[in-house]
This record gives C-alpha cells, structure tokens and sequence, in this order.
C-alpha cells in the first residue's frame, strides 16, 4: 500500500461523497476510486459500503483506521522532514468559549502564518464537550478552562484567567460585597458544562444552594446583551469577557468580599494520541513558547 492510497483512505472516511473530495483536492472521481479499491485489493477485504453515492466506512474500515491512523502521521511526519515547510497537516481542535473566541483567533493566525502548509479546524463548545470529544478521539486536541482528572487525558497549563462578578449598576461597584448579599439580583449564567459556570459555583459553594439563577445562556455576548439593558441583572464572567465594555464604562466590576475567582487554562489531549510535530508545534505556540 502506498501513503498516497492511505491520504485517500483518510481523507474519504471524514467525507464520503467522491465528489466532493475530488472537487476539494483536485483528483478525478476514477482515479480516486482505483486507489481506494487498490488498497482494499491489498487488504483482501473492502472497508467503505457503497451506499448510494456516498463510500461509508464499514466496521472493518473503522477497525483499520484506529489501527493505523497513528503510524500513517508518523510517516508523514519522516516524509516532510526535508520539505521546505517542515510542518504540514491538519489539526482538528476545540476550544471553550473565552478561550476560542477571545486567545485561539490570534494564535491560529500566526501559527498559520508562519507555517502555510498547515491547516486548523477550530470548534468553539464548553470545557465538558471538549473533553468527551477527546475521550472519544474526535478532536486531536482541546483547550479548556475547567478542570480535567480523567485518567486517559493529559493536560498541560498554558495560561490563567480571572473572573468577575459584572453589573451595568454603577452603584454597585463602589463598595464591596458579601456575595450572597447579591443573590436578590436575576443572576445569568452560562449553561450547564461552562468552565466559567463550573468554577463560579465551585468557589461559592458553601451557599450556592440559595442562590436562584434567573437564566442561563450559551453565548457571553447574549448574557451581556441583558446586563447593558437591564440594571438588576448581574453574572460572572472572565475579564477578557468584558474588557471593552468595563474601559467604556458601560458595565462595571462589583468587588466581593473574600472571594476571588481565578482559574487555569489547559491544552488535553488522550494520552494514545500521536502527537505530529504540528501538535507539538501548535502546543508550544499556545504555551508561548
């Protein structure tokens, strides 16, 4: 079997219309076909179902591709050590939401920058799908904002973030806090799974039974879309969150007493996963390094 039979193999299993992956890479719909029936011809055994006009991956197929896909990078990896470019591939990543939409944008697009042969696809969930995903090989790695003991999963702490409890009340920031003498206000959250939820309900747990969550939302932008209309509404979230609107005085920090919300970010990956020299690369790059 050759890496080009096995590139076609891989690339097929994540799409299997023909001709859309014919389109995308710029290879006839035939000659994608002789290859991947070259290689079942070698194996002895077909690994795609023809259903209809699509080749789905059959339990056999499945079987090989978990056997395999490892090794196949790890080729790759020798056959570009003398390209130009020394990094090519692509990464399938997710990110949490303040760290996809506020850190990852920038670093994806220097890292891409400087190393063109490479590509990101970046899914943007909470720290609990990032983790199942993982788990689950889906993703070759995740960047989250909670925390992670799964014995299958190693983490590496690239950076730290604090969270702040936010008001467009004015009032409210002029003096300090005990934080349950805010449970009167309509508190909105991040939806079950948020790192940034999690971490919150972890530090004020001794009376997180009494406090009443008026709603809960996916997304940071519609939770603040709420506080700048409503000044009874009240949440916590991370700085980078909120960093334009509390330097144009448009929502405001309310001090709490005894309290501080700090957390840690991670890069996860399974611990059975090949790490290429563009994983390795992506990490450092991440980590600063």
């Amino acid at each position: 079997m050759t890496l080009r039979e096995l590139e076609l193999f891989y690339a097929l299993s994540e799409n299997p219309h023909i001709s859309h992956l014919a389109q995308k890479i710029g290879m006839s719909q035939s000659a994608i076909s002789l290859a991947i029936k070259s290689l079942e011809n070698k194996l002895g055994e077909p690994l795609f179902d023809r259903i209809g006009k699509k080749l789905v991956l059959n339990e056999r197929g499945r079987f090989f591709k978990s056997k395999t896909y490892n090794h196949f990078l790890a080729l790759k990896d020798g056959q570009n050590i003398f390209a130009k470019d020394k990094l090519s591939g692509l990464l399938k990543i997710a990110s949490s939401k303040t760290i996809g939409n506020f850190i990852m944008p920038q670093i994806i697009f220097d890292f891409l920058s400087s190393h063109q042969g490479c590509s990101i696809q970046n899914n943007i969930v909470n720290s609990t799908d990032i983790i199942q995903m993982v788990q689950e090989g889906k993703i070759d790695m995740g960047l989250i904002e909670s925390a992670c003991d799964h014995s299958d999963i190693s983490k590496e702490k690239f950076g730290s973030d604090e969270l702040i409890v936010i008001s467009s009340d004015r009032g409210l920031s002029s003096q300090h806090h005990y934080i349950d003498q805010l449970f009167d206000k309509k508190w909105i959250l991040r939806e079950a799974g948020s790192g940034t939820r999690e971490i919150f309900l972890k530090h004020i747990e001794a009376v997180a039974g009494d406090l009443k969550i008026f709603m809960e939302y996916k997304d940071s932008q519609e939770i603040k879309t709420l506080l700048l209309k409503n000044r009874e509404a009240i949440t916590c979230v991370s700085r980078y969150v909120v960093e334009k609107e509390l330097r144009n005085d448009e929502l405001f920090e309310v001090p709490i007493k005894n309290l501080s919300f700090q957390r840690d970010f991670f890069v996860i990956y399974h611990k059975n996963k090949y790490q290429s020299r563009m994983m390795e690369a992506l990490i450092k790059r991440v980590s600063g390094g």
